[in-house]
């Protein structure tokens, strides 16, 4: 059963400033080595593994960079389509629905994750396929290993097919006593954010939960200009739109949701503590790149594009240089980067943010 690989790559990546910046977000660094993350998303879901060409939901200002890395890695994709506006992902997934038939499958994915396990990720794939055709809204759960507050969490119900359960609730990302709690009763696991749907499915649960999101997306797509294999979705009618998230909007909403549990080597790129989780580290710890001379220095991560960055006798920091900014951060504030990005806008240096 073909399925047609629907990338989401509209985000800011706004926690991994300044190396990731609204010209050229994180998705399309090369933050984990040769490959953008981008790139690696649309070859681990590729033509040789059975499935269809993928269609990529981006901003116009990414156009040229995403033709350029998919060129790079030989993939032709069966249509970019550029939202006007960020919307959230309801709308981003409402406009590629709208570009399929109705009764094919859409594997909606962000473009930011890391995935180490794709023999793993395929067969999850393979065993959520028979019920998305049914009618089925799937989404995927990662088996937890820690009690991880950074993420939103699914929990299982019966079982309504090999290896794939029903979804009884989606929950939040919870305080660590209530993460702990999770993890003990192994009902529970994160939430991917990756999902398998038949795309009229989505469309009529779409219809019944959020009827505005589903109007202005069709309205939008019935009116948009294309341009070969892009399509530009018309302004006027999608900024119409409410912005809202798939799992808000429909997931939580629906009846026939199930989630395939998958160990994958599943993470998302969200900050700087994740980068230093998953590159190679010395024997102190760190991980570093570009011109560094690090000293009597421990579990830092130190990355250079430009100037000779020396650091001596720190612990538990990320150290960013780029051609015309300097991050310095203590680890476990890594989610706070993004503070930085709010006062550059509030400062008016929208250039650097």
């Amino acid at each position: 059963m073909q399925t047609t690989p629907v990338i989401l790559s509209g985000g800011a990546g706004t926690r991994l400033w300044p190396l990731s910046r609204s010209a050229s977000p994180k998705q399309l660094l090369r933050l984990l080595g040769a490959e953008t993350l981008i790139q690696s998303t649309a070859r681990r879901a590729g033509p040789e593994s059975g499935f269809a060409a993928p269609l990529i939901v981006a901003g116009e200002a990414h156009l040229a960079q995403i033709e350029a890395q998919l060129a790079e890695i030989g993939v032709s994709p069966r249509a970019i389509v550029l939202e006007p506006a960020g919307r959230n992902t309801a709308p981003a997934v409402a406009l590629a629905a709208l570009m399929l038939a109705e009764d094919e499958l859409m594997l909606v994915m962000p473009s930011d994750h890391i995935i180490n396990d794709v023999e793993a990720f395929r067969a999850a794939i393979a065993r959520a396929q028979p019920l998305a055709a049914d009618g089925w809204l799937v989404t995927f759960g990662i088996t937890p290993d820690r009690p991880e507050t950074g993420y939103g969490y699914i929990e299982t119900a019966e079982r309504v097919a090999e290896g794939v359960q029903r979804v009884a609730r989606f929950v939040e990302k919870p305080p660590i006593e209530t993460a702990r709690a999770y993890l003990e009763t192994g009902r529970f696991y994160w939430n991917a954010g990756i999902f398998l749907l038949r795309a009229g499915s989505f469309l009529a649960e779409l219809r019944r939960h959020a009827p505005g999101i589903e109007a202005a997306a069709r309205q939008s797509v019935a009116n948009a200009a294309a341009d070969g294999t892009t399509l530009r979705p018309d302004r006027a009618h999608f900024l119409a739109s409410p912005s809202d998230s798939i799992d808000y909007a429909v997931m939580e909403k629906a009846d026939r949701v199930a989630v395939v549990p998958v160990e994958m080597g599943w993470s998302d790129v969200g900050a700087f503590d994740t980068l230093l989780k998953w590159l190679p580290h010395d024997e102190n710890g760190n991980a570093t790149g570009g011109d560094v001379i690090a000293l009597d220095t421990t579990n830092c991560l130190i990355r250079s594009e430009g100037p000779l960055v020396a650091a001596i006798g720190v612990s538990n920091l990320t150290i960013i240089a780029t051609g015309d900014a300097i991050l310095v951060v203590s680890n476990d504030r890594s989610q706070d980067v993004k503070r930085i990005v709010d006062a550059l806008k509030i400062d008016g240096r929208h250039n650097m943010s």
